[in-house]
């Protein structure tokens, strides 16, 4: 029996699952690690302990599904976007990766934009603007604040090539996580020679650039022996995490939007061309199809803002107990009526990127009188990050994408309260799928059509995805949310000033 893996490095913990040909999730196995926060706005991770992370899950999952080391064909590669290894020339980590929600670069993102002469003409070489989560920020910051480290490295990294320089010794991405680097010509599909040159970066520190379903290598005898495989095992291209869970979600023509509420939130629309928001709002990237491209609106605290509230705030209350938190939160807030009774609340607990792009962007609650109760603000919090996601979606539909279905996935599709929530806060029927498995299961399928299983990444799709469940609006929630939905637009950007002294307060004190 052949099968495939798909390993998805991401922000909490890497998932590791098997597939077979038919797309039938044979196991899977997930493996935490910490996230390290020197400062505040700052981010990081251990590449180690991904790459420990990943040899423990891919053990498990082939000890749990009884697989034979030669049944496994190939494996698909995932993971958080953005992130920056930073290599020396004997492939030593120089420090720990900066991740994808870090702040700390917004003066280099103003030199990027500088450099490329505006806003405009940036987002014309790269399809982008400067976000201080991309990579290219990261790689100057390196340069301006720590060049003893910058005058020792050979090679920036993104966080699931890393894992492939473990498992192959090739330095190779592809072009949906290379669209985040800020550093691709998202059009031509291939390094921006005319960016790096003006950012006077050598392009040799990049790794090479393929297509998503290609395949980049086999395991080397080292990598094979350490995960129980042999060194037939092919390694394709594979996506960010992005691209992948769309995959994952059959979000592969025009029409098809994916909805994800996990660490981050993210609204994700196929396109067959490169699109474009002129004001930069919205990301346009290369999509893990071969040839096409999609439109994508990030929040950066979504489902953690739910977690920071949850965990942070509620556990050990009464009636809030480490097993049953979530469960105890999400039930007092269904208790409440559509719209909190006027209590909104901000998810910019780290920042924000679609639409405000500013690090300095901070979360709050508006609108708290006497009887507001814990339900009401957990409530809040689940409505203001679906608040956030409708930010994307007008945006979408305002640049004329067509929006036929909405597929919602991650944490927010989970919960039968907050897959209703979508539902009335957009206004639109939600759909959910038989198995949602996420970026594993997507860079699974790319595995499988890597390896000659499929002829394209659509028919896996076709053959391995079905719908399972349609949430339609509920009108009179949905007149509730029109109502509040304009306030929460107008409060960024009455609270922007404040927002920003408060974020430098904040430094300060660090």
């Amino acid at each position: 029996m052949s099968c495939y893996l798909g390993i998805d490095i991401g922000t909490s913990g890497t998932k590791t699952l098997a597939i077979d040909v038919s797309g039938n999730v044979l196991a899977e196995s997930v493996a935490e690690y910490p996230i390290h926060q020197p400062r505040p706005g700052w981010t990081e991770q251990d590449p180690e302990d991904w790459w420990k992370a990943t040899v423990k899950t891919v053990r498990a999952v082939i000890r749990k599904a009884n697989l034979k080391p030669d049944s496994v064909k190939a494996i698909g590669l995932s993971g958080q976007m953005h992130g920056s290894v930073f290599l020396d020339k004997k492939g030593q980590v120089i420090r720990n990766a900066l991740l994808w929600n870090d702040q700390r670069t917004a003066a280099e993102c103003e030199q990027i934009t500088t450099a490329a002469g505006g806003r405009k003409n940036l987002i014309k070489m790269v399809a982008n603007p400067a976000l201080t989560g991309f990579q290219a920020p990261k790689i100057l910051w390196l340069r301006n604040k720590e060049k003893r480290h910058f005058d020792k490295l050979a090679k920036v990294l993104l966080p699931k090539d890393d894992i492939r320089r473990r498992l192959t010794g090739d330095f190779v991405t592809e072009v949906s996580d290379a669209s985040g680097t800020l550093l691709l010509d998202v059009v031509k599909r291939r390094w921006s020679k005319r960016l790096l040159g003006k950012l006077e970066l050598d392009e040799q520190i990049l790794p090479r650039v393929v297509e998503s379903d290609e395949v980049t290598g086999t395991l080397t005898e080292e990598a094979a022996k350490k995960l129980g495989l042999t060194t037939k095992c092919k390694v394709v291209g594979g996506a960010g995490d992005c691209a992948a869970g769309a995959v994952g979600n059959g979000v592969v023509r025009k029409g098809i939007l994916s909805t994800s509420i996990g660490t981050s939130g993210v609204m994700f629309v196929h396109s067959d061309e490169p699109q474009y928001d002129a004001t930069g709002r919205l990301h346009t990237f290369c999509h893990a199809v071969n040839g096409k491209w999609h439109m994508m609106g990030v929040n950066l605290t979504s489902g953690g803002s739910l977690q920071w509230w949850v965990d942070s705030i509620l556990q050990g209350l009464t009636g809030i107990t480490s097993k049953n938190r979530y469960a105890a939160a999400t039930a007092e807030a269904a208790a409440i009526a559509a719209g909190s009774d006027g209590l909104l609340f901000l998810p910019y607990l780290n920042g924000e990127r679609t639409p405000h792009a500013d690090p300095n962007a901070r979360g709050s609650f508006v609108g708290m009188n006497p009887t507001h109760t814990r339900g009401h603000m957990t409530r809040s919090v689940m409505e203001g990050v679906t608040y956030a996601l409708r930010d994307s979606l007008d945006i979408i539909q305002a640049l004329d994408v067509p929006v036929r279905q909405i597929r919602a996935s991650g944490g927010g599709s989970k919960n039968p309260m907050w897959r209703q929530m979508q539902a009335d806060v957009f206004g639109k029927k939600i759909t959910t799928l038989e198995v949602e498995q996420g970026p594993a299961f997507g860079v699974a399928l790319l595995a499988a059509v890597g390896d000659g299983a499929y002829r394209s990444i659509e028919s896996a799709c076709k053959a391995t995805i079905k719908i399972a469940e349609e949430t339609p609006a509920n009108r009179v929630a949905t007149k509730q949310y029109n109502q509040l939905f304009p306030i929460y637009r107008e409060l960024y950007g009455q609270l922007k000033d404040s927002m920003t002294r408060i974020a430098e307060y904040q430094s300060s004190q660090s």
